[in-house]
């Protein structure tokens, strides 16, 4: 049976600080599982000064409202030390989903203005080329607030990157599902094709290509 984590806290921070290790990021990533767009990931340190009054609500982004998102968002960014890395589409299709993942995480460590000292990841893996001390934690975005602000950090990035690409490529319904295959975007791709934003190695859209290419 899977362990079931309620508790988000700072105690995976405290153990490091405690430590001597003053600057720890939280990481994590966005978008794995959408047809379409890039992987972004992000990484955050909060700062000493930050403010407690938000944490109540602060949680993995998935448990989370856009409202509550949205809200949180200009707290954290304001709150962190933060950086931004992205995976695109064709690295996608030419590494796979999740090394280019692990790739989206390092560019977000690697985008950090200040020198991290322990990264704490969510997931059960790390980069292999991770060059700093790390720590990869089973949901962690549901138990680390580092690594929480970082999901939100993600997930708020990435909506807007596709609300946008929506305005170019209106009839996938992305500002909605994000990339995701809903029908809406099922019907879009049978109507309106591939576009160049889609992730041809997954199999939905293979699919329809190796339709297309036998017409």
């Amino acid at each position: 049976m899977q362990k079931i984590f309620n508790n988000i806290n700072f105690d995976f921070e405290l153990t490091l600080w405690q430590q001597g290790y003053k600057l720890v990021a939280g990481v994590d990533e966005v978008g794995r599982g959408p047809w379409a767009g890039p992987v972004v990931a992000a990484a955050a340190i909060f700062k000493p000064s930050f403010s407690a009054d938000y944490l109540s609500i602060l949680n993995d982004s998935k448990k989370l409202t856009s409202i509550k998102r949205d809200f949180l968002y200009p707290h954290l960014i304001n709150d962190c030390d933060y950086a931004i890395g992205m995976a695109s589409v064709e690295e996608i299709d030419q590494i796979n989903i999740l090394q280019a993942s692990m790739l989206a995480m390092m560019r977000a460590l690697d985008g950090l203005k200040v020198k991290t000292e322990h990264a704490l990841i969510d997931g059960n893996k790390l980069p292999k080329d991770i060059n700093i001390p790390a720590q990869a934690i089973i949901k962690g975005d549901a138990r680390s607030y580092s690594i929480a602000a970082a999901s939100i950090i993600a997930k708020v990035t990435r909506d807007r990157l596709m609300a946008n690409l929506h305005q170019e490529h209106p009839y996938y319904s992305w500002h909605t599902n994000m990339g995701y295959g809903t029908q809406a975007h099922q019907i879009g791709l049978a109507e309106f094709g591939v576009t160049k934003h889609h992730r041809k190695s997954f199999k939905p859209v293979k699919a329809l290509l190796n339709q297309l290419d036998k017409k």
